[in-house]
């Protein structure tokens, strides 16, 4: 961050100084909510949560070298008061963001944000300095969080928004004005929470409602084959660039095809010319991630052959998303854990046949690991069955159903949709599953690990990268 005082700090965030000393004593380092992550001079900012109470680890926070804490109340050691730790938060990082001035890039989605977020930031940093969050810290906590990491030479400022309703990307927006807003897709995550498509078309526009006008330098980055972010044009006053394979996107991919580990190849087409791309990421889906991306570079002056480049080059960022390692035993394991949504589900599903034909000539067979895509409200039992059915009609040679009442669905979709018996199968838990794949697998195997982060089965992932085919499960292996 930005140097400055505790004063100006109180002052920005409307707090009353406590047991500070020396009002005129600068805060120098990263402002951070994990006490673990405290280093000299920075900022710790206490949240009193349902389970940890920030607030009883301030002093230990001050000891580690924190110049003060921002809290809700007195703790004893240097802190700036405020009524409201989040709404504080927020205030501080809106008033670092106007002093720097750097490009903002806010970025939404259903699907693929945390992805793309990470190729953008990438693609960007190859021009100057650029910060961006470390996951997916998208709300209002994570997002403030991210943007006071920038500092006077930051170049870019690359920042993800989530919405859990109507007004949330609003007040995100608000906090870090973006001068250029990317919208992904809108599909069915979270569907229960908002209630239909419409409504969630409705959360994600507030994005492009938030840029400046054209004159401005505002500009909305718009999946144009996607009906529900292509409409969000009309609610803009940024000027509008496509990106897609659609013959109308300015930023579009043509001759699209995947290798034979699933990985995508295309010809990238911007208004600046032509060039050719091999990713190093999995799946097609990724293929719209990488023009949403390319779209944003291309903005920033970046060349075609540079976007190219970089994206050729691009690796994953972020923990538990499409992670493919073989172990030596030859089984490829792909976990992508982290989070699923029926989009997102399907995407992976498609990547995993892509990554298993090889292995399919060889012998080897392909395993979708699937537990449930939570918060599909009065849908989610149908997307489940969905999902079940498509896994027979890709192909997938078994299906290990993990949970309850969702993952019954996947089984039961899967094996009402074609001639399925031992194929399918449904377990109660990921120790359940472990022990099904540690008796089962064999070398060549592609196994696919997905659900909802709820579900927690980067467990299994874990505990599959933790040994050899036939080996036993120790205890600790599943939740590492």
């Amino acid at each position: 961050m930005i140097s400055l005082s505790l004063a100006e700090v109180a002052s920005i965030v409307g707090g009353q100084q406590h047991d500070i000393p020396d009002p005129d004593r600068e805060v120098t380092g990263p402002v951070v909510s994990d006490s673990r992550a405290v280093r000299p001079g920075g900022l710790f900012v206490a949240f009193a949560g349902e389970r940890v109470d920030g607030h009883e680890f301030a002093v230990g926070a001050v000891e580690a070298g924190a110049t003060a804490v921002l809290a809700s109340r007195p703790v004893g050691v240097p802190a700036i008061v405020v009524d409201d730790v989040v709404a504080a938060l927020g205030a501080l990082a809106r008033a670092v963001v106007d002093r720097l001035g750097t490009t903002v890039v806010g970025l939404t989605g259903s699907a693929g944000k945390t992805s793309t977020k990470d190729l953008i930031a990438q693609l960007l940093q190859r021009h100057g300095p650029t910060v961006w969050p470390e996951g997916n810290l998208n709300n209002e906590i994570g997002l403030p969080l991210t943007a006071l990491r920038a500092d006077a030479t930051t170049r870019h400022l690359v920042l993800e928004m989530g919405a859990r309703g109507i007004g949330h990307i609003r007040y995100l927006a608000g906090l870090t004005p973006p001068r250029i807003g990317v919208v992904l897709n809108v599909g069915t995550a979270h569907l229960g929470e908002f209630g239909g498509r419409e409504q969630i078309a409705q959360a994600k526009g507030e994005l492009v409602e938030s840029l400046p006008a054209a004159e401005d330098g505002g500009v909305a980055v718009l999946n144009a084959d996607d009906p529900y972010v292509r409409a969000m044009a009309s609610r803009t006053k940024a000027r509008t660039i496509l990106f897609g394979e659609s013959p109308e996107a300015a930023v579009r991919a043509e001759n699209v095809r995947l290798n034979g580990l699933g990985q995508p190849a295309f010809t990238l087409h911007t208004p600046s010319g032509c060039s050719d791309v091999t990713m190093r990421l999995y799946g097609e889906h990724h293929v719209s991630n990488a023009l949403a991306a390319a779209a944003v570079a291309h903005e920033l002056g970046m060349p075609v052959d540079e976007i190219a480049t970089a994206l050729s080059e691009a690796g994953t960022l972020s923990r538990w998303r499409m992670e493919v390692t073989e172990r030596a035993d030859g089984v490829t394991v792909v976990n992508d854990a982290y989070n699923a949504n029926p989009e997102s589900m399907r995407a992976a599903l498609r990547a995993l046949v892509a990554m298993g034909t090889a292995a399919r000539a060889q012998g080897g067979r392909t395993w979708a690991v699937l537990g449930e895509m939570a918060e599909l409200g009065e849908e989610s039992l149908a997307e489940h069955d969905a999902v079940g059915r498509l896994v027979v009609r890709l192909n997938v040679s078994k299906l290990v159903a993990v949970g309850g009442r969702e993952a019954a669905w996947l089984d039961m979709g899967a094996k009402n949709e074609g001639s399925w018996g031992e194929e399918s199968v449904h377990v109660s838990d990921a120790r359940a599953a472990i022990d099904l794949l540690r008796r089962e697998l064999r070398g060549g195997d592609v196994v696919l690990v997905k659900a909802s982060r709820s579900v927690g089965l980067e467990r299994v992932a874990a505990a599959l990268l933790d040994g050899e085919i036939g080996s036993g499960v120790e205890g600790g292996a599943a939740s590492r």
